[in-house]
Order: C-alpha cells, then structure tokens, then sequence
C-alpha cells in the first residue's frame, strides 16, 4: 500500500486512483479515506486523478501520538500534495477535513491548487465564544471525549444516527452506512482522536478563509445535525472572496442517499466549470 513519510516520521497512508487533474480528499473525523470512495470512482472515471490519505491517527496511517492538531494535518497534506508533485490541484475537505485543507491554504497558499471544495466543513470556529454566540458550547465537545473514553465503540454507533440524519422522520435508514461508519471509527486511535475533537472545535480558521484567492465552492445541508449550519457555511462563505454557496434544504452532515447523489452532481460540475 503506498503511503508518503512526513517530517516527524507518521506514514501517510493514501489512495491514488485514476488520471488526470488531480482532485485530493480530506475527510471527516472519525472516518477515513474509504469514506470518499464513492466520489474518488466518479471522478477517476470522468478523467480525473482521485487521491485520498487517511489523516495521520486515522485509518492506516501511524498513529503519532503528538502533532493531532490542525497545523500538523495541514503540514501533513502540503507532503503528500509535494511528494505527489501535484499542480493545479482541487481540494475537496469533508468536515474536519475542511478545517484540513481551509488551514493548509492558509499555511501553504494556493501555488498548487486551482480550486477548493469546503463540504459541512468546520470552519471559520465551531465553538460557541463571545464572538461566535451560533456555536457550539464547550459542554458539547467535552460529551464527545466522554463518549470516546468511556465506551468508543457504543458511542460510533450511535453518533453515526444523527451523522446521516437517520433520526429525522422519513428518514431512509442503512445499516450498511451506520456498519461502515463504526468500522471506520474504530480504526481511530484514542489519543488522536480525543486530540482532533479539539483541533477541529477550537480551531479559528477565518484568517485563513481569508487568504483563500481561487474558486471555492462551499457547500451545507441545513439539517446539520453536527456541524450547525448557521455557524459554518454562511461565515466561511463571507470570508472567502470567490466563494459559491450551496445550501441543500433538509440535508444531514453525512454523505448518503439523494444529499450525496445531489452533491456528486455539483461536484462534477465544479470540476468541469
């Protein structure tokens, strides 16, 4: 399996489908790469370069037991796009992964990259402060590290329900995804995953919203449940200059059913534009 050494030492482990303009994925916390396959096989096969990594503590790569924080993730991806040599690059990050690739702009700039894709992404701050009175209260993510030290497989199970909107009325319900979520979650180390609770929570990201200067296309469900849409998606989308926003009226956080035939769609569309 290929993976990609950073700095520290941490393997990376990544995918690299197909040929082409390179689109790379950065996905959500507590999954792993296999959580874009569906959109890693759609572009490879409409002529694109589909790369995905699992984020180091994630999946198949080393589980590090320092640098699970936002610079380091950022830093992590600027090695895997450089060692790949990959230019005119489009960035597509899934939550905790839109943190990911919204601080790696920041850091890094936007040499490599032509576009960026920010999909129910945490950005610009999750955590509720003075300033930012739509987020999250601390209390929230503090049930989070309880769920994951006191019983981390139960909690996976039941936090993938919400994930997918399975808990609304009418909801069409997969055991298959809620069975594929848990088994991604599980392959989280505890250490890494109780520090990303906090790196993708409390880390302000509208600085680097800011140095954003190509196509961004930002998109949200307005039904979700763990990335509130009031505090994510219509603030990022001020704080970027090229921005598009696109709301999906009654959509969950995750990726399933018509939400994720709907947002393969404009994915393949920003792509082609």
């Amino acid at each position: 399996m290929p993976y990609m050494t950073t700095a520290d030492g941490t393997e990376i482990f990544y995918k690299d489908w197909g040929g082409g303009r390179p689109v790379v994925f950065s996905h959500g916390w507590p999954l792993n790469a296999d959580a874009w396959d569906g959109q890693m096989r759609l572009v490879a096969a409409n002529g694109f370069r589909a790369i995905a990594h699992d984020r180091r503590g994630h999946g198949r790569s080393s589980q590090s037991w320092d640098g699970n924080d936002m610079d380091t993730y950022a830093d992590d991806l600027a090695r895997l796009i450089e060692g790949l040599d990959l230019r005119e690059a489009v960035l597509v990050g899934h939550s905790t992964g839109g943190g990911e690739v919204t601080r790696y702009i920041g850091r890094h700039g936007t040499l490599r990259v032509a576009k960026a894709v920010l999909l129910g992404a945490v950005p610009p701050l999750m955590l509720k402060t003075g300033s930012n009175p739509e987020g999250l209260p601390i209390e929230a993510f503090d049930a989070i590290r309880d769920g994951v030290e006191s019983d981390r497989s139960q909690f996976y199970k039941e936090l993938a329900v919400p994930f997918y909107g399975y808990n609304r009325p009418g909801a069409q319900v997969s055991q298959g995804v809620i069975d594929a979520f848990w088994l991604w979650s599980m392959q989280v180390g505890v250490k890494g995953a109780l520090d990303c609770v906090k790196a993708f929570s409390e880390t302000d990201f509208a600085e680097d919203l800011k140095r954003f200067d190509i196509p961004t296309l930002i998109a949200h469900g307005d039904d979700d449940q763990i990335v509130p849409f009031v505090a994510s998606a219509p603030k990022s989308a001020e704080l970027v200059k090229d921005a598009t926003l696109k709301v999906y009226p009654g959509a969950p956080h995750g990726l399933a059913g018509a939400f994720e035939r709907e947002f393969n769609d404009d994915l393949l569309a920003f792509l082609s534009s």
